[in-house]
Formats: C-alpha cells, sequence, structure tokens
C-alpha cells in the first residue's frame, strides 16, 4: 500500500487546478466557468474513448453480458456530458460576448477526441469524414479509429454467432440479455443525439442560430445538420420494418 500518497499528489490536484488559464485581459468572471465546462467534457471523452475499445474487444471475443456493462458505463457517461452543458446556460450572450474575441481560432470542433468517439462509435457517412479533412490530413489517432470495424457490425456479428436475428430480438417470447444489449445502443445513440441537441440549442442560445462558432465554423448550423446522423441504422429500421409488417 503506497501510504505516502496523499488525495492531492494521487489527483495531481497542483497541476489539474493550474491548468484553467483565462485568457481574458482583465479576466472575465465568466470565462473560467466556459473553460471548466469544456475541460470536463474532454476528460469524460478520455473515459468514454477507453470504455468504447473495452466494449469493442468484448464484442469481438462473443462476451455479449459484459459488452452491456460497458454499454451501460458508456450511457451513463454521456449523460453526464450532456448534463453538465446545462451549466453555461446562465451565460447570457452579452457576457460571452466580452471575452468571445480572446479564444482565437479555438472551436469545440477541433476537438481530437470528439471525433474519435464518432469514429469509434461508427461514424463513416460522406459529411463527417469531409469535415475531418477540412483541415489537412486526418490526425493519426482519428484514422486509426475510422479503420476499426463499426459497432454495429460487431453486434451483428455477435448476433449471427448466436443463431439470432434482429427482428428474433423484437419478436421472440421475451427480452434475453441480447435483447437488453441491443437496446443500450439504442439508448446510446439516443445520449449521443441529445448532447448533439442540447449543444445547437446552447451556441443558438449564447450567440444565435445563424452566427458563426468561433474559428469561422458554421456554428449552431453545423451541429444541427450532425443531429439526424445515427451509429446503429440497422437498429432503428428494425422498428419499422416490424410495424410496416
Amino acid at each position: 500500500m503506497a501510504a505516502d500518497v496523499n488525495y492531492p499528489d494521487y489527483l495531481a490536484l497542483r497541476e489539474l487546478l493550474s491548468l484553467q488559464r483565462p485568457r481574458s485581459q482583465p479576466e472575465h468572471p465568466d470565462e473560467l466557468l466556459f473553460i471548466v465546462v469544456h475541460q470536463a467534457s474532454e476528460l469524460w471523452f478520455k473515459v468514454i474513448i477507453q470504455q468504447l475499445h473495452a466494449l469493442r474487444a468484448d464484442l469481438q471475443k462473443g462476451d455479449g453480458e459484459r459488452s452491456l456493462w460497458h454499454l451501460q458505463r458508456i450511457n451513463t457517461l454521456m449523460r453526464i456530458v450532456a448534463e453538465q452543458l446545462s451549466s453555461l446556460d446562465t451565460l447570457p450572450p452579452q457576457r460571452f460576448q466580452q471575452f468571445r474575441n480572446f479564444l482565437g481560432s479555438s472551436s469545440g470542433q477541433q476537438s481530437e477526441q470528439f471525433r474519435i468517439v464518432g469514429a469509434l462509435s461508427g461514424m463513416r457517412d460522406e459529411a463527417f469524414v469531409k469535415a475531418l479533412q477540412a483541415g489537412g490530413a486526418i490526425p493519426p489517432a482519428i484514422a486509426e479509429a475510422l479503420a476499426t470495424p463499426r459497432l454495429e457490425d460487431l453486434f451483428l456479428d455477435l448476433l449471427k454467432a448466436r443463431g439470432r436475428t434482429l427482428d428474433e430480438l423484437y419478436t421472440g417470447p421475451g427480452p434475453d440479455p441480447m435483447f437488453f444489449l441491443a437496446e443500450a445502443f439504442i439508448e446510446y445513440d439516443q445520449a449521443f443525439q441529445r448532447w448533439r441537441f442540447l449543444h445547437v440549442q446552447l451556441v443558438e442560445r449564447v450567440i444565435g442560430p445563424g452566427t458563426g462558432g468561433t474559428g469561422g465554423t458554421m456554428g449552431a448550423q453545423f451541429l444541427a445538420r450532425s443531429i439526424s446522423q445515427r451509429f446503429f441504422p440497422a437498429l432503428w429500421d428494425v422498428r419499422a420494418r416490424l410495424l410496416a409488417g
């Protein structure tokens, strides 16, 4: 047991609490909140990426039950990421405008970890790839994530290995572990879409619906377009197919 390790040392609090560095001059009192919310999001993205890798490994090993455990944790983390945005609802547009110019060309769209989460989850559509290429070569970590199998494909492979189909999950005698895993994937899609929606609402509330974002981005317009993107289309399509039948 490392008896000489205390709470501040274990969490590297001195270093951690020194990383919030407002740039406004004089320092604007709301800039600290703005920084902390975004830094916290990046920390949660780091954990989500770790869990997505663990989920992927369990799916490839055919361990559906452990996959469900990891996915439930990911869904909890996504709720946390989404809920913390509400603290920025307290940032009036006129106060954000007072320190916005000090952000320079920085934009949330430059978050490499956010792109990795999308790529690991199965985002492969043309708009997503074009957005990645807009700044030049795709960063290696994102390119590596894009090269991995889509989560939905891994889940469908697991179903096939167990002699099941998507339709059978929703027409069988009753819920079983694979059904709950499928529903957890749906919950993840919903959680991610909810984060996008709340992000759009926040941006529109602070800078307006038609205003460009920092760094020359399209702001809320770009975010709004991404709300309809889904990681697991087959899990959504099965519902329409069963109802149509």
